[in-house]
Formats: structure tokens, sequence, C-alpha cells
């Protein structure tokens, strides 16, 4: 497998981070100009964000959660040069559950929807590093 088709879904991830980043920095400052937030009322982390604003920065959170193992995954994959076209499936499936989930988290924020996509995407990256496993340990 070439690496920009290993590292394409690796790539989006990224982007989707700091695409959420930005969406909260946004609503963030926007929270602040507005007078909607006070500075003393969060400058500790206090949940006291409007809840759109709460949304994205919890999705943006979430990005550093699952998505650090396939983070290392990914990486571990190439150098080991296990990386092939069933890692690559399964990292776009993943990759697509993270961005719809981060989607929902954002938007609608309807709970059985959002845990869908954290679910099914948490499932594909165990199965991801259980086959990685399995590859390392008996050489094939």
């Amino acid at each position: 497998m070439s690496l920009p088709a290993v590292l394409l879904p690796l790539f989006v991830e990224v982007v989707l981070t700091f695409a959420l980043m930005l969406r909260m920095g946004a609503l963030r400052g926007r929270d602040l100009r507005s007078g909607a937030v006070k500075p003393q009322d969060v400058a500790l982390r206090e949940p006291n964000w409007p809840q759109r604003t709460a949304q994205a920065a919890n999705s943006f959170s979430n990005q550093f959660e699952l998505p650090v193992l396939f983070y290392v995954l990914t990486i571990l994959e190439w150098v080991t040069r296990h990386a092939g076209v069933l890692f690559v499936a399964l990292a776009w499936v993943f990759v697509i559950c993270r961005v719809l989930q981060a989607y929902v988290h954002v938007t609608s924020n309807t709970y059985r929807l959002r845990s869908t996509f954290y679910s099914v995407g948490a499932l594909v990256l165990m199965v991801m590093w259980a086959i990685y496993i399995v590859q390392v340990l008996t050489g094939t």
C-alpha cells in the first residue's frame, strides 16, 4: 500500500481536529465578545460556556481520546510494513465514524446517534489493533 493511501485517513482525522478547534475558538470568542461569558467564569475550565460552545469544545476534546490509538496504529502499520488494503479500508470506516460523530456532536447532539457512531468506530479500531497484534506476534 502506498504511503499516501495509508496516511490519507489520518490526515482527514487531523483536519477534523483542527476544524473542531477553529469552531470552538470562534464560538468561544463570540461568547466572550458578546458578554454571554465572562473570562473569570471560565478561567479554570469551569463548565460555564453556552451549550453550543460546550458541544464544540467536547467534540474537540474527544479527538484526543480514541484517535490517539488510531494515530499510533497508523504509524506502526507503516513502519512495520503491515499496512494493506484491509487496514486502509478499516481506517476509512473509523475516520468516517469520527467525522459523523463530530457532526452530530456539534449539531443536533442526538446522543443515541452520536454514541452509535462512536461505538462503531471504537469497535473498528479494536479490530484493527487485534489484526495488527496477531500479524506482529505470528510474523505474518
